[in-house]
């Protein structure tokens, strides 16, 4: 899987023809006149405002100049919403919200095109439209020489996580700083855990489970006279182009932690899935659940479920088996690293952890405010969600699915035209339903 994915950054014409090197590139500060750090949002629903307050809150002299959303009334909530805040300056004091956020009705952009606007005017770029437009957004980003916070996951099929890849190298090379949603690659539990696992203080690896088993999202029922591609963005969870299916938006986070103990990624996948309670046209085409063996170089098989049913055992978690010890759950104080004789190896004290959302735009303001090149979650962030589309093929097939394989599928999701008449490539059949892949007959690879 190594070989193959350097043989891809290798070939891949992204960097030759896409991505030019810019010859400004490298110095890793920001381009402000005084040590203000000019921030721009992309994409500002619930997250993309969560993530702005988050790096406004942060103890560098940082200004939000410009936003961007294909929306105007979502854009016109988050500057709502923002606006109404408190902040305080790196003294703890008190500041209105106007010493923060310094976005005029001409830096508020709207439309397909607007992350074209908002992304020069910045030294930071957060990322958080819906997962189909990460692609795009990320490569423009690493072309204006910006740091980047992305949220997860990085694409939604295999041809936009290549064209990620290819930006995250690139990224590299230009010293960029690259923070990708993952946030618990900044949570004090598990970097300690996680560090004395890979330090063998519970032996090899050899089995585990990784779980995000939970309740239903929202639902935006169709209004009267919404053309098919607003409805699919506003109801942007249930459509593969923008979000994967859920095993790619939500469960990514516990399938690269299973990659993270394991310091690599599967090199093969199969499993079950399919729609058992949400069956209606209004969720589209993903599924409710998925269960999967992911398998590993060493023969290491890690057991994944996700699922979202209502009224069933929930749990969002992650366990591993060493072959001296195990951990049986990262939540909290509840983490702890046990020998089999039932001594304790390590407990760990979450008392004073602070908010990994929080932390992960900490650790990167600063970076850039020293003008350091300490972070680069790109490549990680892109196949750990390669990971997840992996998985999605497997269970939508019904057939073992390896990593060389989905990293070169040419099956795009992403629609021909972005335009509010134009038509996604999948949409309702006679009857108002959405076709939905059927193991055994459909094809993912």
């Amino acid at each position: 899987m190594e070989n193959s994915r350097r043989d891809f950054l290798k070939t891949s014409g992204l960097i030759a023809g896409g991505i030019a090197l810019s010859p400004l590139a490298g110095y890793g500060y920001n381009s402000s006149v005084d040590d203000t750090i000019k921030i721009a949002v992309v994409g500002c629903g619930g997250r993309g405002t969560g993530a702005v307050a988050q790096a406004l809150s942060t103890t560098q002299n940082v200004k939000l100049v410009a936003m961007a959303d294909a929306f105007q009334d979502r854009l016109d909530q988050a500057y709502k919403s923002l606006t109404s805040k408190k902040y305080k300056n790196a003294k703890g004091e008190d500041i209105p919200a106007s010493a923060k956020i310094d976005v005029p009705e001409s830096r508020r952009f709207v439309g397909f095109d607007a992350y074209l606007k908002a992304i020069p005017l910045a030294d930071v770029v957060i990322l958080t439209a819906s997962p189909g437009f990460r692609p795009q957004h990320f490569v423009e980003a690493v072309k204006q020489n910006k740091h980047i916070f992305a949220e997860k996951p990085l694409g939604t099929d295999a041809p936009g996580i290549r064209k990620v890849l290819a930006a995250a190298e690139e990224a590299k090379k230009k010293k960029l700083n690259v923070v990708v949603g993952l946030q618990r690659h900044y949570q004090p539990n598990y970097l300690e855990a996680i560090k004395r696992i890979h330090d063998g203080a519970i032996g090899d690896i050899v089995g585990g489970q990784v779980y995000w088993v939970g309740g239903s999202p929202w639902v935006r029922e169709r209004k009267p006279g919404q053309s098919e591609m607003e409805f699919q963005m506003r109801n942007w969870y249930y459509f593969n182009w923008l979000c994967g299916d859920h095993i790619v938006e939500q469960h990514v986070h516990n399938i690269d932690v299973a990659n993270w103990v394991k310091r690599g990624y599967p090199v093969e996948i199969q499993g079950t899935g399919g729609r058992q309670v949400r069956t209606g046209a209004k969720h589209g085409e993903i599924y409710d659940h998925h269960i999967l063996d992911l398998v590993y170089a060493d023969g290491t098989v890690i057991s994944s479920q996700c699922r979202q049913f209502e009224g069933c055992w929930n749990r969002v978690d992650e366990a591993f088996v060493g072959t001296k010890g195990r951990i049986d759950s990262f939540m909290n104080n509840n983490t702890v690293l046990k020998g089999y004789g039932g001594n304790v190896i390590y407990r760990h004290d979450g008392k004073n952890d602070g908010n990994p959302y929080q932390l992960e735009h900490d650790v990167l303001f600063e970076a850039v405010a020293k003008g350091e090149h300490k972070f680069n979650d790109g490549e990680n962030g892109a196949l750990s969600t390669m990971v997840g589309i992996m998985g999605r093929m497997a269970t939508y097939s019904g057939n073992v699915v390896k990593f060389d394989d989905a990293l070169k599928s040419e099956i795009n999701l992403f629609p021909e035209k972005l335009a509010w008449d134009a038509q996604p490539k999948v949409v309702p059949g006679a009857n108002g339903e959405y076709p939905v892949a059927v193991p055994g007959k459909t094809k993912t690879v």
